[in-house]
């Protein structure tokens, strides 16, 4: 068959499918609200719905370093070839994405290596928005962790510990890296006491946060980072979605990357709730 003959061909096919997937997104789009949308059968019991926690990965995103994190080149178009196809260059550290233990320890588990047990797990949110809204070093603490455990109970087996800080709605404003007039980021994280105390009585298997580190902006150590990573746990920064999802009770699914001897990479999640 000719070289013309297959890309029409493909053409037609890629078209009849585009068709099929309008319709399929016409009925989600009746059934969703915000960011929460019908849950499939597929769901186990008990879950009714799923939000979307994840923010657009593009060349616009903040970024630790505030230069771009992904750069992308059309190799292919429609057009001219039957098929569309971009070339991608991605900072694994960038938009909504998951820090492995490799991250900050010099022979962690690397992004492959975080079993898939660890990838759906319970979601606990800490919410510390409030005081985050008066200073934007806020980190949580003991006091905040304790404070969920008297009204939820006891922090699941393998769950991710998730702070909201209300940074989720900064991400178009340079608030959301907070950098002052010497350069210094001010933005929310985990305490190292935190992270000690879930070390020491949780057996959870993620931290997350909605900024862009795990350790508080204006941290110069990374305390949390080299206290969390190398004991085997591993992070979530950028997470989105946080005030859709109940305190405690929703399940997160991480979908992440599988790039043998990644140090983390961004991931579409999403929680079950």
């Amino acid at each position: 068959m000719c070289n013309a003959c297959v890309i029409e061909s493909v053409k037609a096919r890629m078209l009849s499918r585009r068709d099929m997937f309008k319709a399929g997104a016409a009925g989600l789009a009746a059934a969703g609200l915000g960011g929460l949308v019908a849950a499939p059968p597929a769901l186990a019991a008990g879950h009714g719905g799923v939000v979307d926690m994840t923010h657009k990965l593009s060349p616009e995103f903040p970024t630790f370093f505030g230069e771009p994190g992904i750069s992308m080149e059309q190799a292919f178009n429609f057009a001219d070839h039957g098929f569309n196809l971009m070339q991608l260059s991605v900072n694994e550290h960038t938009a909504t994405h998951l820090d492995a233990p490799l991250h900050f320890s010099a022979d962690g588990a690397s992004v492959d290596e975080i079993p898939v047990s660890d990838l759906v797990i319970p979601l606990c949110v800490i919410h510390i928005h409030e005081k985050a809204a008066n200073d934007p070093d806020a980190q949580v603490t003991p006091d905040d962790l304790r404070g969920w455990i008297d009204a939820n109970g006891p922090i699941p087996d393998r769950a991710c510990i998730a702070m909201h800080s209300g940074w989720g709605a900064k991400t178009a404003d340079p608030a959301y890296r907070g950098v002052d007039d010497a350069g210094v980021m001010h933005f929310p994280g985990f305490h190292i006491e935190a992270a000690q105390m879930l070390l020491e009585e949780t057996t959870a298997a993620a931290m997350a946060v909605d900024t862009l580190s795990l350790d508080h902006g204006p941290s110069q150590d990374f305390a949390t980072h080299y206290a969390w990573l190398p004991a085997g746990r591993y992070g979530i920064e950028n997470l989105a979605g946080l005030t859709d999802v109940p305190a405690a009770g929703a399940t997160l699914v991480v979908g992440a990357p599988n790039h043998v001897g990644g140090t983390g990479g961004p991931a579409r999640i999403f929680a079950m709730v």
